[in-house]
């Protein structure tokens, strides 16, 4: 199966970036900005990320790590599946945090290799945009995507 793991420096103690994931508000200001999250992240639960995405969330050890399961994106009449997220926050001597993102279990076909990639972007702009809103108090995802534009449509880039 096809993985990948991406991981930042948050120059920010580990409760703090934690909480930035778990807590809806939080995570609204810089990565699910559009349409937001539905809740917070609680074993058990299914959030929606974006209007759009259920996460079902598998495990939460407090400021340490988040297990989740959402949906891999399919080809039309393709059967659905689920990859597996998992993030770990470790705090490190300077008081800063090291997060870091997996996610495994995409089919090892075309689709499930650009949907990796795709993902794997996603989650190294996620980082960056958590940095930037916990140090600096900035959304760097506020207008980034053609769909938060008027009269734009979006669409998957064509590689």
């Amino acid at each position: 199966m096809l993985e990948f793991r991406v991981n930042g420096r948050i120059a920010k103690p580990v409760a703090e970036v934690f909480d930035a994931v778990v807590n809806p508000e939080k995570l609204s200001g810089y990565f699910t900005t559009i349409g937001g999250a539905s809740g917070p992240l609680v074993a058990g639960t299914t959030v929606t990320w974006w209007n759009m995405a259920p996460v079902i969330v598998d495990e939460v050890e407090e400021n340490s790590r988040i297990v989740f399961r959402w949906d891999a994106m399919v080809e039309k009449g393709e059967e659905p599946y689920k990859t597996r997220v998992e993030m770990r926050f470790i705090p490190l001597e300077d008081g800063a945090t090291m997060v870091t993102i997996a996610e495994t279990g995409w089919r090892e076909n075309e689709r499930g290799q650009k949907s990796s990639y795709l993902n794997c972007e996603g989650w190294s702009q996620m980082l960056s945009c958590m940095k930037a809103y916990l140090e600096y108090g900035i959304n760097l995802r506020h207008g980034y995507y053609p769909s938060e534009l008027k009269g734009v449509v979006a669409s998957e880039p064509d590689f």
